[in-house]
């Protein structure tokens, strides 16, 4: 099954994506540091978070998603479904360690935002465009803080996946304002950002400087 780009969300997946890490701010700072990078122009917002707390992990999620829907902006929660299910966010994001697709869609419905990450491999994204997932993520394009040991990708391979898929296509790893535009040259729709943006010391400026990269 081939679903329509883009059907879940209420505006094109195009521009910046940012993700959130508990590592770069604080649990008060949460929800202002989200609506700031929503300001700036994030066209959409992932929830990750490690605190084994899920208490904590659901008020900080809840707390996020207010943010979002206030602003009309889509959420997607980073592997886990039921947090998705509780707070009732648009979807999820599953990397090769998590739940299926097919898990996901049945739990979450046809109306749920799936992506999933597809490292450097091609054919797991033509597999999962078929089996219904929203948009596909490649990376790591660059060396990144967060994950120093993620497998690396390259511009060549996302050309590739232009000219072979329909579903949005999302760049991830070591991302930062000075490095976008070959990205987006190659065929990326969206650039997954965490450091350069909630990292920044100012996080709406940032995302504007991101934003103004796709000429949105």
């Amino acid at each position: 099954m081939t679903r329509k780009p883009g059907s879940a969300t209420q505006q094109p997946l195009r521009g910046l994506y940012a993700i959130t890490d508990e590592r770069l701010i604080e649990a008060s700072r949460l929800a202002s540091a989200v609506k700031a990078a929503i300001s700036g122009g994030a066209r959409l917002i992932q929830f990750r978070d490690k605190n084994p707390s899920s208490a904590a992990r659901t008020q900080l999620a809840a707390g996020v998603q207010a943010v979002c829907a206030a602003h009309g902006v889509t959420l997607i929660i980073n592997d886990d479904i039921d947090l998705c299910k509780k707070i009732g966010a648009a979807g999820v994001h599953l990397g090769a360690d998590d739940s299926s697709l097919k898990t996901a869609r049945e739990q979450l419905g046809t109306g749920a935002l799936i992506g999933i990450s597809c490292y450097n491999q091609l054919d797991l994204a033509l597999n999962a465009e078929q089996n219904g997932a929203d948009y596909v993520a490649f990376g790591s394009f660059y060396s990144s803080g967060i994950k120093p040991d993620a497998v690396r990708a390259d511009t060549e391979m996302l050309k590739r996946a232009r000219n072979r898929l329909s579903i949005p296509i999302v760049a991830i790893g070591g991302i930062t304002r000075a490095n976008t535009r070959p990205l987006i040259d190659a065929g990326a729709d969206m650039v997954a950002v965490i450091s350069d943006v909630f990292g920044s010391d100012d996080i709406q400026a940032a995302a504007q400087e991101f934003s103004r990269l796709f000429d949105l």
